[in-house]
């Protein structure tokens, strides 16, 4: 064997030994490059579960249990925040709802019939915004707790005299449903369907009260920022500056890296609210992928349901209370006025899938 016979052979050899080598680099790469989380989001995988609840805690809309399967997305490991949306404005020039006059045919559908239309000098931007009591009230009505202030908006959640000095890393409030799909189209993300949200929330914990098991606080600890008063809604005036969201991922994240699933500020998901939506899907045996009803029904509304459609809010916040709404339950869900932005309600959204773009639907 000649000389260049040997380094022929010892180069046939190399390739046998590398070319393995190269294909698994070549292959890491690719599934580096199409399942990297993108900036901020965690991986839920998917799969089959029990959605809603039939244990002790469960109100009516929350029953039947029943089974659901997700396919795996991407979800925002935290609500988006004021700096995130301040960034979405800055860019986009957005208005939210709450910084526009308000639209009376969208109103009177919300109130009782033959409502008179206030003089239009009373028609101003504003929002909701929790006022609290001084002592304990019937917890059936609302209004006794809730204030609409004008000049509230995501800027100044609790008034004009308010702001987020301070605050850009809490939760964004004060935003619509429109505003979070606004937000969405500009991120090139997607508010989550209610049945990816209660996926997401369990984080792999199935059909226990919270989404950390059945103690509210294991071992004497906080596990969610909700209502810290006294009874609510009775608010301490000393007191009441400490009411109201937190820092995202102030508190423990669950199974699957989520922050806030529980707690803090309610968040939008993409479903129209019925009450007895899972009763009908119960019905239907298992469920793949469901995208919930296409109408909305309430009830409950003391007012005319059709003409008022509500979307799904979800994850309860810093005003549930156990002897109000318990509402930080994973299972746990309520139906509000897609135009009605309030001081406990933000979002976060999802991504279905990795496009050529490198970005996810």
């Amino acid at each position: 064997m000649t000389i260049q016979d040997v380094f022929s052979l010892l180069h046939r050899i190399a390739w046998i030994l590398i070319a393995p080598l190269l294909l698994l680099s070549l292959y890491f790469g690719f599934y580096a490059k199409h399942n990297a989380s993108p900036n901020g989001m965690v991986r839920i995988p998917g799969g089959d579960f029990l959605m809603g609840s039939n244990g002790r805690f469960a109100k009516p809309n929350e029953k039947p249990a029943h089974l659901v399967h997700v396919d795996g997305f991407w979800m925002d490991q935290t609500d988006v925040t004021n700096a995130q949306f301040a960034e979405f404005v800055k860019v986009t020039g957005y208005i939210t709802t709450a910084e526009k006059k308000p639209d009376w045919e969208t109103i009177k559908v919300q109130l009782a019939p033959n409502t008179p239309k206030p003089p239009d000098d009373e028609l101003v931007p504003g929002a909701m915004v929790f006022v609290g009591t001084t002592h304990p009230v019937p917890l059936n009505d609302n209004a006794q707790w809730w204030q609409f202030v004008p000049g509230a908006n995501w800027r100044h959640p609790q008034g004009p005299d308010s702001n987020i000095v301070g605050k850009a890393d809490h939760p964004v409030v004060q935003v619509s449903y429109e505003d979070a799909l606004a937000y969405a189209k500009w991120a090139g993300k997607r508010l989550p369907t209610e049945a990816e949200w209660e996926f997401a929330a369990r984080g792999g914990v199935e059909q226990k009260n919270y989404n950390w098991g059945d103690e509210f606080k294991p071992d004497g600890k906080t596990m969610a920022n909700t209502f810290s008063g006294k009874v609510f809604p009775v608010v301490d005036p000393t007191y009441f500056n400490k009411i109201g969201t937190s820092k995202v991922s102030t508190y423990p994240a669950n199974g699957y890296g989520l922050y806030d699933m529980a707690g803090n500020v309610w968040q939008w998901v993409s479903d129209w609210y019925r009450a007895d939506a899972f009763v009908a899907e119960a019905k239907q045996g298992s469920i793949i992928n469901p995208r919930g009803p296409q109408s909305s029904y309430d009830p409950d509304d003391p007012f005319s349901p059709d003409d008022a459609p509500k979307r799904v809010i979800r994850g309860g916040s810093f005003l549930c209370d156990e002897n109000f709404c318990m509402s930080y339950r994973p299972s746990a869900r309520r139906g509000v006025d897609p135009y009605n932005p309030m001081s406990h309600i933000g979002f976060r959204l999802v991504m279905s899938k990795r496009t050529k773009h490198n970005t996810l639907s």
